[in-house]
């Protein structure tokens, strides 16, 4: 009897040990808060920005979660049709568990609740996922590119190496046909795994520069709420502030990535502030590093208003 229970707690422990993992990272987290600035001091930067920035800023946050569901709905229209509070649902415990799972783990659950939901074979959802992932980068990378073009004083040279990598996503799906032809000539067990890959690629251009304009609207609002929100907790330049936001958003779409993006999201912010122009004096840090953790704090109550609206849109289960 007392094996029995052992190997049962084991089985517990070896199923939900990412997020045994996540909640201990996020309690040191807290206890580290605590010591560092004091959670109250950290709640007070919220008190003196006010409710209705405070409040607006996650809106905002929590409305790009919309846009993602769209990018989803119009890259599956067959699949998804009618089924946008579904997708939706989905959509927002994919965020959370992408959020909360260190290394990515959360990634895996995308093309795992594609595959439950609506029936979409595994190979498809992922290549589709990895093709969104990319546009993220891209985006990001280019809003960086931004700063340094800014930086560069307006050159000619920066300005069109600029314009060449925004729209490098363009010649690069032309390719997309070549590529797949060389299929062919694999063995029919590869050709049936590129068949499912090239099912999860956009149709056409259309369906890819809906999918590229939808990602573009998603990290442009998220970047200029993030850097606004900075630029509310004293972080100048406003360059620096953006620099914060992209620093922290591009920190969470690399492949290391703490549980929660504890230590990491706020690493991001310090590093693209300071990167665009931020004071590094001891004060001027220690002012970066308390908005970094606030900002990050919001990042995360927003991932946590998200999960109550999937909570909120989930099939009521009546008791027969």
């Amino acid at each position: 009897m007392k094996y029995s229970k052992d190997a049962s707690k084991q089985r517990w422990v070896r199923r939900n040990r990412m997020w045994l993992v996540t909640t201990a990272t996020l309690g040191a987290y807290a206890g580290f808060l605590q010591l560092s600035f004091g959670i109250g001091e950290l709640l007070e930067v919220f008190a003196d920005i006010g409710f209705l920035p405070i409040f607006s800023a996650l809106f905002l946050l929590v409305s790009t979660y919309f846009v993602r569901t769209w990018r989803v709905a119009d890259y599956f229209p067959q699949e998804t049709r009618g089924q946008f509070r579904r997708l939706l649902r989905l959509t927002l415990v994919h965020n959370l568990l992408n959020v909360m799972l260190p290394f990515r783990a959360g990634e895996a659950s995308f093309p795992l609740l594609m595959r439950s939901e609506f029936a979409m074979p595994l190979g498809r959802a992922t290549a589709a996922l990895l093709v969104m992932r990319l546009l993220d980068l891209h985006a990001l990378m280019a809003a960086a590119g931004i700063g340094l073009v800014l930086a560069a004083e307006g050159a000619a040279l920066a300005v069109m190496l600029w314009l060449a990598f925004l729209l490098a996503p363009l010649p690069l799906f032309a390719l997309k046909m070549p590529i797949l032809t060389l299929a062919d000539r694999l063995p029919r067990r590869l050709q049936s795994v590129i068949a499912d890959i090239e099912s999860g690629l956009p149709d056409g251009y259309r369906a890819f520069l809906r999918a590229w304009g939808a990602t573009l609207v998603n990290w442009g609002v998220k970047v200029v709420v993030l850097a606004w929100v900075l630029r509310l907790m004293d972080i100048v330049p406003f360059a620096a502030s953006f620099g914060g936001a992209l620093g922290g958003e591009l920190s969470s779409v690399l492949p290391v990535h703490a549980p929660g993006g504890v230590g990491t999201y706020p690493a991001g912010i310090i590093a693209g502030a300071l990167a665009f122009g931020s004071g590094a004096s001891s004060a001027a840090l220690a002012q970066i590093g308390k908005a970094a953790v606030n900002a990050h704090l919001l990042v995360l109550m927003s991932a946590f208003v998200g999960t109550a609206v999937a909570v909120l849109l989930s099939p009521s289960r009546h008791k027969s």
